[in-house]
């Protein structure tokens, strides 16, 4: 009972900082000059880290199993994987502009859980015979683990994509303006003039350079950060696979059997090594590895949450009232 009690304070305490952080975000997009709305949040998410730690073990305790038995126990630990990744980052990046795309991931993830589902599904249920194993914590764990950091570096390539379309759609603008400003000038005054338009406009071309030199610095560091969490992620997700396979085999007598989740994952899996090997390879840098990073955040989904909306297959027992991995 005091553990009941315990998860039941730890939830509010965490759900409330949750939604403390969504108004002072809401508040840094409108109020940029305010520093001291930026250090709140960052304090906020942990906060919400150690309120989602304490939640996660005492649940554990009380449950007498790893908390990773429902729909609302996998969402939990997939806030806390964002936290942890989020934490990273801030260490990694002093300048903290990917916080952008991972404290929502905290914000959203936690607030879904604890507010949008029913309260039976939030119970802790015993554990159906398949998940009575040493393999729950080990494979379950390292699949959200996975879906956390490929979820956040599939992010940062959409937002290298948008940058980068934006500051080409800028340039094209732009270069467009100064063409037909020097079309239409140098058709009415002479050859002097005509040369001192060129010069202007290559002037000016420099300087529109230099604008968007800090637009250049950040895709980059977008890019760097988004292989190297990919690749983490990448990593989780084949040790996360090849031990599921290992207690699929103790558990079904077959290390793969095809079914809905496992051809997901699978899919998944090739999605972030053809990633792997577009980001890696010369003829394809560029806007192509992040474009292949973007269809596979919603590959992520369908096999994270969409297959156990359907509950079919042999991880059936993933839906909305055990576990979801």
């Amino acid at each position: 009972m005091i553990f009941v009690t315990l998860e039941h304070i730890l939830t509010h305490i965490s759900f409330s900082i949750i939604s403390i952080m969504i108004t002072i975000h809401l508040m840094t997009l409108l109020i940029h000059k305010i520093a001291g709305l930026r250090d709140s949040s960052e304090k906020g998410i942990i906060s919400a880290f150690f309120s989602i730690t304490g939640l996660l073990i005492t649940r554990w305790i009380y449950s007498g199993h790893f908390p990773l038995s429902n729909l609302y126990e996998s969402l939990i630990f997939l806030s806390w994987s964002f936290s942890i990744i989020h934490m990273i980052l801030k260490i990694g990046n002093h300048k903290n502009d990917l916080s952008a795309i991972t404290a929502p991931s905290v914000i959203f993830t936690q607030g879904f859980a604890t507010s949008c589902l029913s309260t039976e599904i939030r119970q802790s249920a015993i554990l159906v015979p398949a998940l009575k194993s040493q393999w729950l914590m080990m494979h379950v764990s390292m699949m959200l683990l996975s879906y956390a950091t490929l979820l956040s570096g599939s992010l940062l390539s959409v937002a290298l994509l948008v940058i980068t379309f934006r500051k080409n759609m800028d340039i094209f603008c732009k270069r467009k303006n100064f063409l037909k400003k020097f079309l239409i000038k140098s058709f009415f005054f002479a050859e002097t003039e005509y040369l001192n338009k060129k010069r202007s406009v290559l002037k000016n071309t420099s300087f529109l350079s230099f604008r968007n030199y800090y637009k250049y610095q950040l895709t980059q560091r977008l890019d760097y950060w988004t292989y190297r969490i990919i690749s983490l992620g990448f990593i989780f997700l084949t040790i996360g696979i090849l031990s599921g396979a290992v207690w699929a085999n103790e558990a079904w007598g077959s290390y793969w059997n095809w079914d809905p989740k496992e051809t997901w994952a699978f899919i998944t899996w090739t999605i972030f090594a053809i990633y792997s090997h577009t980001r890696i390879n010369i003829n394809f840098q560029g806007t192509n590895p992040a474009l292949v990073a973007s269809i596979g955040f919603l590959i992520i989904w369908i096999c994270y949450f969409g297959i156990n909306l359907l509950g079919v297959g042999l991880h059936s027992y993933g839906s909305f009232t055990l576990t979801s991995n």
